[in-house]
């Protein structure tokens, strides 16, 4: 029995290769019997359950086999049957090379053993401390050490500790699962973003542009409602896009109102093309943008999909689940609350089976109670699509309960396509009117303007509104419940859409970031009050969804929507807006063009006159930015580069799956092999 087990684990590949050769159409020859085994071993081995697995996964797996047994067949190594025990290489032979030091070593040890326990206990414990009394005086630095490791410990668990709402998160999964876990993770995420588009605007246009203010405007009085309009006296200052400058800052001669201060052009050091510097930082940041998008989300198709398939996940969190460096009392409870939540979630799913117009912006100086209720009138189109946004959802899911689907994974995956293409649709139609000729020809002065403070509005409203339904939809439904109806059970977290009322306020902050230079700043706070909000209701008042939810599945889906419908549809509209739309005549650093673009272009023309060294730079944007095939290059490359991912991605899966049968198939084998063993034994 030991000769049939030791020649089964050495020739199992050739084996098993024989018979599906065979049935590949190879030569007889190839599939001669191993002069090594029995026809009774032949058969036994040959009838294994791994050998018996279809041609289509089975081919795939013997092909590693089928090379190994060839190689092994061509070898002129004598079988280790023949070899006789004498000279097969032993384990055992490994002690005799070991040290003499360490069989010394081993001696004092045991006498020691020996002595400590013929002492009584308190003699024992004073010579147990004399010795690593002994130690700390010949070996200080052994402790030193384990110090410094331990300070090393600390600061790197007091960085983690310092990420924004590290607690908070933690406390979040512990409580609610990886699911809902997920939606602050892309508040988080969006933070990262606006703040980056922050950061850069501010830097490089804001900050300069306030260094160097332009004329005075007479302002109007500030009455509060501009927090809600944007309008009035927000409208002449840093938020808008009116307020900057068409000519170089630091140079008075390029003003019209210094032209009696002027200097010399050469005395102007490191001069400030505002409109230059407007676009370029614009650009450059939605660019960046990009780059961070198609990253994120390559990084989370690759987390998400790495792993095949989800069997075995239970038994992984009961055996597996536990962190045993965690020791600190408040993180040992939220560690037992998150397993609990995941084995919860894991039971859970084994059980489950036209716009209208837009009123005009008048500069007349009028009474303020009449200046109040315009700028008033201005919040009906804003609260008008942060209704139809409200409401629409609510009525998808009635909708959706009616059906009745079969799957709840395709129950959530058509309630983020209706939600979607609500979405799209109102952006869709906001673009198409801010875009059209009704706006950038009518006697609006500064159209761009008036386009920012429409996108703020709609931020504004769009914050209020989830305020609203976070108020009624959450709280008062859950009193409704618990009061009223004696009911136990609370409002779900409605994860889908919650997240899709997120990527469309981000979506409406990328829109206004070229009319607005500090909406990100809005976007900003609006996402800090948002986190605390959403999160005091969701202990409060919330309970986890019912619907299975693959919260790394659902990340890159949600990073996915952010990148394509969102930011690539703000993306067109920015660049149609700087190609093909005519800036206004009375404001703005591009209002003496006749497209936004034709700026950098006249840029480069004096550049080009003023400094004949630069004609390389002139080169670059005539044959890099002016020409179109290099942007669809640049479009090219980030598109292969993401397809590229996910076929690696599902080349990973798939190699993942074969390796989980071929596991599985071996097992098989062993208790195979145990029952013939079995069978054996009892003849």
């Amino acid at each position: 029995m030991e000769d049939l087990a030791s020649r089964g684990r050495e020739n199992v590949a050739y084996v098993a290769s024989s018979p599906r050769r065979s049935e590949a159409g190879e030569s007889p020859e190839e599939t001669v019997e191993h002069p090594d085994f029995s026809s009774a071993t032949l058969r036994i081995l040959a009838s294994m359950p791994s050998r018996t697995i279809g041609r289509s996964r089975g081919a795939i797996l013997s092909q590693y086999y089928n090379r190994t047994a060839r190689l092994r067949r061509r070898s002129s190594r004598v079988p280790l049957q023949k070899v006789s025990r004498s000279a097969r290489p032993s384990v055992r032979q490994l002690d005799l090379e070991l040290d003499s030091g360490q069989e010394e070593e081993e001696t004092k040890r045991a006498l020691l053993v020996k002595e400590l326990r013929s002492l009584p206990a308190n003699q024992r414990i004073n010579m147990l401390q004399t010795i690593f009394g002994t130690e700390k005086l010949f070996h200080p630095y052994l402790f030193s050490l384990q110090g410094f490791r331990n300070l090393w410990y600390s600061l790197l668990s007091l960085l983690h500790t310092l990420q924004p709402w590290h607690y908070s998160l933690k406390q979040i999964s512990g409580r609610f699962g990886s699911s809902i876990l997920s939606y602050f993770l892309f508040v988080k995420t969006l933070l990262t973003f606006n703040f980056f588009l922050f950061l850069i605007l501010l830097v490089f246009v804001v900050a300069m542009q306030a260094a160097y203010p332009p004329a005075t405007h007479n302002r109007e009085a500030f009455t509060g409602l501009e927090l809600f309009t944007g309008a009035g006296y927000f409208t002449h200052t840093l938020l808008y896009y009116g307020y900057y400058s068409n000519f170089t800052l630091n140079d008075p001669c390029a003003s019209s109102s210094n032209v009696t201060h002027c200097r010399q052009p050469s005395q102007v050091q490191l001069p400030y093309n505002m409109p230059l510097a407007y676009l370029f930082v614009t650009g450059v940041s939605f660019f960046v943008t990009c780059i961070l998008l198609v990253y994120s989300m390559s990084r989370s198709f690759g987390e998400s999909y790495r792993v095949g398939s989800a069997s075995g996940e239970l038994a992984v969190k009961v055996f597996c689940a536990w962190d045993y460096k965690v020791i600190q009392k408040r993180s040992v409870l939220l560690q037992s609350e998150n397993i609990c939540t995941q084995l919860k979630a894991s039971e859970g799913k084994a059980a489950h089976r036209a716009i209208p117009s837009l009123p005009q912006v008048h500069q007349d100086k009028f009474s303020a109670s009449n200046r109040v209720g315009k700028e008033a009138l201005l919040l009906f189109l804003p609260l008008l699509v942060s209704l139809i946004n409200l409401l629409v959802p609510y009525m998808y899911n009635l909708l959706a309960a009616w059906e009745k689907q079969e799957s709840p994974v395709l129950e959530v995956y058509v309630a983020i396509c209706r939600n979607l293409i609500l979405k799209m649709v109102i952006l869709g139609l906001l673009c198409y009117h801010w875009l059209s000729r009704e706006v950038t020809s009518s006697k609006i002065q500064c159209w761009e303007t008036f386009v920012g403070q429409e996108l703020y509005r709609l931020v504004v409203m769009d914050f209020i509104f989830t305020l609203l339904d976070t108020f009624f939809g959450e709280l008062m439904w859950r009193v409704i419940l618990e009061k009223k109806l004696q009911r136990k059970q609370r409002p779900e977290f409605d994860i889908a859409r919650n997240v899709l009322e997120l990527i469309y306020g981000q979506s409406l902050t990328w829109l206004g970031v070229f009319f607005a230079p500090l909406l990100p700043a809005v976007q900003i706070l609006k996402l800090l009050l948002l986190f605390y909000i959403k999160k005091a209701s969701l202990m409060r008042n919330c309970q986890s969804p019912s619907k299975p939810w693959r919260a790394s599945h659902m990340s890159t889906i949600f990073i996915t929507l952010l990148c394509f419908p969102s930011f690539l549809g703000a993306s067109i509209f920015l660049s149609y807006t700087i190609w093909a739309v005519k800036p206004s005549e009375m404001c703005g650093p591009f209002q003496t063009f006749e497209t936004i673009y034709d700026s950098g272009k006249t840029w480069v023309v004096d550049l080009e006159q003023s400094s004949p060294n630069l004609t390389w730079f002139t080169w670059i944007h005539q044959h890099l930015i002016q020409n179109s095939f290099f942007l669809f290059l640049i479009s090219g490359i980030l598109l292969a580069v993401i397809y590229l991912n996910i076929q690696v991605v599902q080349g990973q899966r798939r190699i993942i799956t074969l390796l989980k049968e071929q596991i599985a198939n071996e097992g098989e084998d062993k208790m195979f092999l145990i029952e013939k063993l079995h069978t054996i034994y009892g003849k």
